[in-house]
């Protein structure tokens, strides 16, 4: 089974990206794909495939980059996305083949580590002994497998999931209408769910997120939030990201009303 493992990456993640590439090297079957998206030129990276996808007028275009990543692969078998910030376990390539072939018609989901600062991740048989998946997804047991009921596809997100060509093509990638931060894999998410595409929890498919400053919310990003929020509330109709709107209304940000939520105005 031929793979083509796609990653989007800058400037900021290109430490962490080299880490994941060196895991994943020598692998057999493999194509390394690394979709550059931003407005610079990508370095010289250890893959074999290199393209960028630049930002657009609203900011970066993960959508596009996904969607760009999969076409530069027409001969794999499976597809495998995995956040730049991401190392794959010693047995994530294995598990999601396995768990492909019993079901072929699925989008399979990982669990994901998030390893503390300091934490490094050039070694990834180092990485077993601290496996502590996200608590806010499903982990099943390491050999087993466990399809995700309706409710659940919005726990989806994007660090790491794995599906065939033709699933690919039956949700039909990701919709390019988001730019920005925020919402695009959500709407990937519901797309499948409305097209009848089992979501599938795979144990045993770890992923270990490396470390990197973040802020809770992400006051950086609340435009796009709010503009990409409105966009799927426009086709879902409900709000994701309901957490972090949430928090920034509690910081004096924003606020809701009927016509959902937006920027509080002096």
């Amino acid at each position: 089974m031929t793979v083509a493992v796609v990653s989007l990456c800058s400037t900021p993640r290109v430490a962490h990206l080299r880490a994941q590439l060196q895991a994943l090297a020598g692998a057999p079957d493999l194509q390394r794909i690394v979709v550059w998206i931003g407005d610079d030129e990508p370095p010289l990276l250890d893959a074999e495939t290199v393209l960028s996808v630049a930002p657009g007028p609203a900011g970066l275009r993960l959508a596009a980059a996904r969607n760009a990543g999969a076409a530069a692969a027409p001969a794999a078998d499976l597809l495998v996305f995995l956040d730049a910030d991401c190392v794959p376990g010693q047995d994530l390539l294995d598990r999601y083949r396995a768990a492909s072939k019993r079901h072929p018609e699925a989008v399979l989901c990982g669990p994901v580590t998030y390893l503390a600062e300091g934490v490094s991740a050039s070694d990834p048989a180092d990485l077993a002994a601290l496996t502590s998946p996200h608590p806010a997804r499903p982990m099943p047991p390491d050999d087993d497998e466990r399809i995700a009921a309706a409710e659940e596809y919005a726990l989806f997100w994007s660090l790491s999931f794995a599906l065939t060509p033709e699933t690919w093509r039956r949700i039909g990638g990701f919709d390019e209408a988001y730019e920005g931060y925020g919402g695009e894999d959500t709407d990937f998410a519901f797309r499948m769910r409305a097209r009848a595409v089992p979501l599938v929890w795979v144990g045993g498919a770890h992923a270990y997120h490396q470390y990197h400053p973040t802020s809770s919310p992400p006051w950086q990003h609340l435009d796009d939030i709010l503009r990409n929020g409105a966009l799927f509330a426009h086709r879902w109709g409900e709000w994701p990201m309901t957490g972090w709107l949430t928090a920034f209304a509690e910081g004096g940000a924003v606020t809701k009303d009927a016509d959902g939520w937006r920027r509080v105005t002096a």
